[in-house]
């Protein structure tokens, strides 16, 4: 097993950052600094610190739905992807945890 971190990132759907969508440029980011993996996921429902429920049947709300993009990497991988989105002074809230990587299977 390896010990590493899990990066979590949650991002309006709708927000940009360079024109592109932030967790297209989030992914592409991570990929051009040698990354081996990341996902996005969108939220079904949810609510955050200003306790509005989202939900993308509320036509209002379209746009607005929560994306969670979520890394597993080394520990220097996180740190220089929170490094580069200091630099370029983005607000996003993150989590991140240690996590232990494996496989079931070494001969599949």
């Amino acid at each position: 097993m390896t010990a590493c971190s899990a990066l979590r990132f949650y991002i309006h759907e709708n927000r940009k950052l360079h024109g592109a969508l932030f967790y297209d440029w989030l992914l592409e980011e991570a990929r051009r600094n040698g990354v081996h993996g990341g996902s996005a996921f969108r939220a079904i429902a949810g609510y955050g610190r200003h306790g509005v429920v989202y939900e993308p049947h509320f036509f209002e709300l379209a746009g607005q739905s929560t994306v969670v993009v979520e890394f597993l990497l080394a520990d220097a991988e996180a740190d220089a992807m929170l490094a580069r989105l200091r630099a370029e002074k983005v607000s996003v809230f993150f989590c991140r945890y240690p996590v232990e990587l494996g496989v079931t299977r070494q001969d599949a």
